[in-house]
């Protein structure tokens, strides 16, 4: 067989390999097994945001952090135990929230298909629902994930960081099989939400030790921010990430950034960083809503398709805090 031959034939075998790994993922997984899934996780989501409306920024924090440490396996979700380091009690994680409600998703599937529908599959199921009850796209969410049976509290310096910069979220993302596309359309998720203070305070006062604010910021927003979090003041007051739509998940968030408007300064570095190949993303999506809904959703595809467990790796958990 000539090299040439040899190289073509590897292709096509990690192509199968490759094929394989997400081929165990699909929209029907569930058909004949639970098929009601996702209306009970809608009605009991829907019920959840009449209570808190900011529990679709939260569930969808959830599920982008968890996919960002050892793949889409609910590892976040453990709570600490006697083998377990929960991941919860890491500074990334610190901020999460909105998993009571997983837990009512689990106790009401638990209900009607006991031992079937794992954790993994529940935050991305409810993540995307919650995107579109809010505005947003819908897509078909790609499930048979199953459930770890560990956490990695040290992995979770994967997770992208709001103080970091472009260069270093970036490589977090290529890290992670995603590229500037799915960086840019990922962030997108912040045009509903909240941060906390001190998250950007750094971006209002002395802005890498320069003694002067972040000159990407609009100096309006700047004050307004500075008024929102003082100088010394509580760094868990919230303000919203997107200051024009605050609770709809639009492209706002992109006309936001191209009017310096961006509440993090990893927002804002997707279009203020010279020469980044974020900037014409951001104006593409900043144009077209729709062109972001389609891009948003695969990427979100994309996403909960990194390292999942599937097949007989892991195990479907009764109790998402918990092992079996």
């Amino acid at each position: 067989m000539s090299t040439f031959s040899y190289v073509a034939a590897a292709i096509v075998l990690f192509t199968i390999v490759l094929g394989n790994s997400n081929a165990q993922l699909s929209s029907t997984f569930y058909d004949t097994t639970c098929p009601n899934v996702s209306s009970v996780v809608r009605n009991v989501v829907e019920q959840a945001q009449q209570n808190d409306i900011r529990i679709g920024a939260k569930l969808i924090r959830v599920h982008f952090h968890d996919c960002f440490v050892n793949g889409c396996d609910a590892s976040l979700l453990l709570d600490d135990a006697d083998d377990i380091d929960s991941e919860k009690n890491a500074t990334p994680n610190l901020s999460t929230a909105g998993y009571p409600v997983i837990d009512d998703i689990k106790t009401a599937l638990e209900n009607v298909c006991p031992g079937v529908v794992s954790c993994a599959d529940i935050v991305a199921l409810a993540s995307q629902i919650l995107v579109s009850e809010n505005g947003g796209p819908t897509w078909e969410v790609q499930l048979g994930r199953r459930d770890s049976r560990t956490a990695n509290r040290a992995g979770t310096t994967a997770i992208p960081s709001p103080l970091e910069t472009l260069a270093q979220i970036t490589k977090k993302f290529t890290d992670a099989g995603l590229d500037s596309t799915d960086l840019v359309a990922l962030s997108g998720a912040h045009t509903f939400g909240r941060a906390q203070c001190s998250t950007f305070v750094h971006r209002l006062y002395n802005f890498s030790g320069t003694g002067n604010p972040d000159p990407s910021l609009d100096t309006t927003y700047l004050e307004t921010l500075r008024q929102t979090c003082p100088e010394g003041g509580n760094g868990g007051t919230l303000a919203n990430l997107d200051p024009s739509t605050p609770n709809g998940f639009d492209n706002n968030y992109f006309t936001n950034l191209q009017n310096k408007q961006g509440l993090l300064q990893t927002d804002q570095e997707l279009f203020s960083t010279s020469g980044a190949d974020t900037i014409s993303i951001v104006d593409r999506f900043a144009n077209s809503q729709s062109d972001f809904f389609d891009t948003f959703a695969k990427s979100m595809i994309n996403m909960g398709n990194i390292k999942p467990l599937t097949g007989s790796d892991g195990e479907i958990r009764s109790d998402c805090k918990t092992v079996n």
